[in-house]
């Protein structure tokens, strides 16, 4: 069987922006929800979509008028978008203090061991996730380029194995992320180094004891060694945790089905009409 676990706040800042804004009879933005019900609903149509779980990071309502802030405007349909996930009939998991990743991370580390489970597919464009990849067996899905990437893929990509992302970033940094990176240190140097050292604590300081070629060892040693602890810094702020207190279990996991009821009331708040044409067609409905 597959485990799909799902960045829900991703999906959702993606159907803002990528689906028509709407609002409903009260005059509440909906457009986000909406466009949410259909891609988790297309997920699920999938046949091998038996176990899954969206998790969110906290997303807490904003104050005052809204206006046209983005943010504003996807943290006001937070809670009408746990209730779609629970009217889906999937697990939600909603976090606090820690982040979404984390919650993915974590459903990760504990079901990849499980026998009856062939695979877990996080379903993310979240580079962070990387880290969790593991062979075949933990995957990282972009549902909007139907890419899949696996360990093989990532050594190929980047250069690394998926442990080492976090040192990873910490040495290249990620412009997209806010995260600086070491001075000097591109893709091509940090791959060779990784190849030989497992993390970044590992680098001497002594480019003379590195027991790697690469080009402008000197400089790079130089630039590591005014900002390792900066490094140290972005790589323990970069690993995920995968030890939440959350239930992972396949029978917590396991899809049996729409809450009618609840996912009724979604589509009245919502005015997702449509969807009910789909469902009517869908035998587990």
């Amino acid at each position: 069987m597959k485990v799909h676990l799902v960045d829900g706040t991703f999906e959702l800042f993606r159907c803002f922006h990528g689906a028509p804004r709407a609002t409903n009879a009260d005059g509440k933005e909906v457009g986000a929800v909406r466009g949410l019900l259909h891609t988790l609903l297309s997920l699920l149509k999938g046949d091998d979509v038996t176990h899954v779980a969206v998790a969110f990071d906290q997303l807490p309502s904003p104050r005052g008028s809204l206006g046209d802030d983005p943010g504003a405007l996807v943290r006001s349909q937070a809670a009408l978008a746990f209730e779609a996930v629970r009217g889906l009939g999937i697990r939600l998991w909603p976090m606090y203090r820690y982040q979404a990743d984390d919650a993915l991370a974590t459903g990760a580390f504990v079901l990849k061991d499980v026998a009856e489970v062939d695979q877990i597919v996080i379903c993310t464009t979240d580079t962070d996730l990387y880290q969790c990849i593991a062979g075949d067996r933990v995957v990282v899905l972009d549902r909007i380029r139907k890419v899949t990437t696996d360990e093989d893929a990532l050594r190929k990509k980047l250069g690394i194995r998926p442990h080492q992302f976090p040192d990873y970033l910490a040495l290249v940094g990620a412009s997209a992320k806010g995260l600086p990176g070491v001075p000097g240190w591109g893709q091509k140097a940090t791959a060779a180094v990784l190849q030989r050292y497992d993390g970044v604590e590992e680098i001497p300081e002594d480019p003379g004891e590195w027991e790697v070629a690469v080009r402008g060892a000197s400089r790079l040693a130089t630039e590591l060694s005014a900002h390792r602890d900066e490094a140290l810094l972005i790589k323990a702020l970069a690993t995920l945790h995968i030890d939440l207190p959350i239930d992972c279990t396949l029978t917590k996991l396991r899809w049996r089905g729409v809450d009618r009821e609840r996912l009724e009331q979604v589509i009245e708040v919502t005015g997702t009409r449509d969807l009910y044409e789909r469902l009517q067609r869908w035998d587990k409905y």
